[in-house]
């Protein structure tokens, strides 16, 4: 292993990120972190991969313990271990009923604006976001973490329409367990089909992406191909992880309203990509200048992170 691959690999328990609305690098606590060093870095990580990562029952146990009542003992302390602000969120009067109840809490009205501007694409979450300007013909390659293509990411049921995607531009929108879980819709527009893909249970944290798996093409996945209004043919597809027991679509009409609830993630860490035709969007510099330094950068559901190409 050279000299920077094993710096990668034993960095702090921490991971370095771009704070947008402060302007400044911040760091993120990892949950879990002494297991995705073993799972991923240690000479036990062939062993550990299938019974950990290879199918869904150990995420399945780890909902099922989160959907109990005695899991919500967790939530005091996970609050203060990961510093998260509970003004924005409605508390029920009862309290939280479990820890996943928690987790996909709802925000309080008013604590997330969408950008008014139609001409601009808004975040589908709180989340820590790369981009991808222009793919190499199909294909996104990483700073960091092993490169993947459109076919893949869409799976046998949407090869017929891969090839609009390609020499576009896509976005990776990375929750982790702090973040808020619900996720929503960039622009206004309709839906046209959706597919579930089967797959593994990787984490998505950017330890397991530096250990050059190919994570967002083999694991769980749903894909919805969507009809923007302002930006066309739009691949939404949301990525199960580790410790992700469900992916939750609760908007079921065909059409939709920019900020429209589309679905949550149920316990663990998680993943929306988004794919557009070429030359339909421009991410702003900012983001991509931060990006091209493999940085991801921290917005919220609704801050604007695009335009429309015609605008000047």
């Amino acid at each position: 292993m050279s000299s920077a691959a094993a710096s990668d690999q034993s960095s702090p328990e921490h991971c370095r990120y771009y704070d947008r609305r402060l302007g400044q690098v911040a760091t993120e606590t990892i949950l879990g972190d002494r297991l995705l060093r073993l799972a991923y870095c240690s000479p036990a990580r062939r062993l550990l991969s299938w019974p950990l990562f290879g199918n869904a029952l150990l995420s399945r146990l780890l909902g099922c313990y989160a959907n109990r009542p005695f899991s919500r003992l967790r939530i005091p302390q996970t609050i203060v271990d990961l510093n998260i602000d509970m003004d924005d969120f409605v508390i029920p009067d009862e309290g939280f009923r479990s820890f996943n109840d928690f987790f996909y809490r709802k925000l309080r009205p008013g604590a997330r604006e969408f950008c008014p501007d139609s001409t601009r694409l808004c975040s589908p979450a709180d989340c820590r976001l790369s981009v991808w300007p222009k793919l190499d013909d199909d294909c996104c390659i990483p700073v960091k973490g092993a490169s993947f293509t459109v076919s893949e990411l869409l799976g046998e049921a949407g090869a017929d329409v891969a090839d609009q995607f390609r020499y576009g531009a896509l976005c990776v929108c990375r929750l982790c367990p702090a973040d808020y879980h619900r996720y929503h819709y960039p622009d206004c527009g309709r839906e046209l089909r959706r597919w579930r893909i089967k797959g593994r249970y990787h984490s998505v944290h950017p330890l397991a992406l530096r250990s050059q798996l190919r994570v967002f093409s083999e694991n769980v996945r749903t894909v919805s191909l969507l009809d923007l209004t302002h930006f066309g043919l739009t691949a939404f597809i949301e990525v199960g992880a580790f410790g992700v027991a469900s992916i939750v679509q609760t908007h079921t009409a065909e059409t939709f309203a920019c900020g429209d609830e589309k679905g949550y993630f149920a316990f663990g860490g998680s993943t929306i990509i988004l794919i557009f035709r070429a030359d339909s969007i421009r991410f702003d510099d900012d983001l991509v200048a931060h990006s091209a330094n493999g940085m991801e950068c921290l917005v919220r559901v609704g801050e604007a992170i695009g335009s429309t190409c015609a605008v000047p």
